[in-house]
């Protein structure tokens, strides 16, 4: 036990070292034409050492949020107002999704046409009409992944209540920052780590490995080359679905971000009182009271 403490406080007193060390050196991690600096993200983007490095820079916000409840209010509107804006110009592609269906039904059904071609800007993009139908599973997933923090700072979730209702304010806050910390932030880290590696194995080859060494990736870094994944359920089905396994990285950032955001919002209304419910939260208006008051309950907001 002693010793993964003493571990533990080694990795989180380098990890200052490590962040400069990196901010110094893009070229040795972002030169992705370099297979050695390929493998050094592919490597560091699920380790140890990044683990530690965002612990320190959302702890010392944290703490400084402490001492400077602006600050940290501040931090809260630009995480909240970066969820929203990624939501809500993603939830646009349900009204695409919506589009394309009803283009392909009656393409499909009424005119018979075997295939669709798309060049908005002069460039012929021809598809089989499979291809089409089977890509409205692509955008059901950008919903999904991309509106997901969205949604939580909607209130848009639905809640199964057990004991939340029933304690006061305060316990009410600190029922969230204990969600967030032990619940929201373990969950989607160990997601993360598995959904990293699982989108570069459909990237590169040979596929990296999730146990594997810095050494032994750049040992393998000189027959490391690009081999996206490009294999359809169907012969003229849809072929991109590498994009699916960039989508649950991308769910992944924006839930650690929330859960995050989550813990100082409750933090500081546990702080600050009743008064403080809701501060600079911009939430979409339904335009109906009666709607607003029953999505209020649904969402275990009142």
């Amino acid at each position: 036990m002693l010793d993964l403490i003493l571990w533990a406080l080694t990795e989180l007193v380098m990890a200052p070292v490590n962040i400069v060390t990196a901010l110094l050196s893009p070229a040795s991690w972002l030169d992705w034409s370099n297979p050695e600096s390929l493998s050094r993200f592919m490597y560091y983007g699920a380790s140890v050492e990044l683990f530690f490095a965002l612990f320190f820079i959302f702890g010392a916000i944290t703490v400084a949020g402490f001492f400077n409840r602006r600050f940290l209010w501040a931090c809260v509107r630009i995480q909240e107002g970066f969820a929203n804006a990624i939501g809500r110009t993603a939830a646009w592609v349900g009204l695409l999704m919506v589009l394309q269906q009803v283009m392909i039904v009656f393409l499909q059904r009424i005119f018979r046409v075997p295939e669709i071609s798309m060049g908005p800007l002069g460039i012929a993009f021809t598809q089989d009409l499979s291809w089409w139908a089977e890509e409205l599973k692509l955008y059901n997933a950008i919903v999904v992944t991309m509106c997901v923090t969205y949604t939580f700072v909607q209130g848009g979730h639905v809640r199964v209540d057990l004991v939340y209702s029933a304690v006061k304010f305060r316990t009410k806050k600190v029922l969230d920052m204990f969600g967030a910390m032990f619940f929201m932030l373990p969950v989607v880290t160990l997601t993360y780590m598995y959904a990293w590696f699982f989108m570069w194995r459909h990237l590169v080859v040979p596929n990296p490995s999730a146990s594997g060494t810095l050494e032994r990736m750049l040992m393998q870094s000189r027959a490391l080359r690009w081999n996206v994944e490009t294999i359809g359920f169907s012969p003229n089905g849809f072929n991109a679905y590498f994009l699916f396994k960039v989508l649950i990285v991308a769910y992944c950032v924006l839930v650690f971000l929330q859960a995050w955001s989550m813990f100082w919002r409750s933090y500081l209304e546990w702080k600050e009182g009743e008064t403080s419910e809701a501060k600079y939260l911009d939430r979409d208006y339904l335009g109906d009271d009666a709607e607003e008051i029953e999505h209020a309950i649904q969402s275990g907001s009142t």
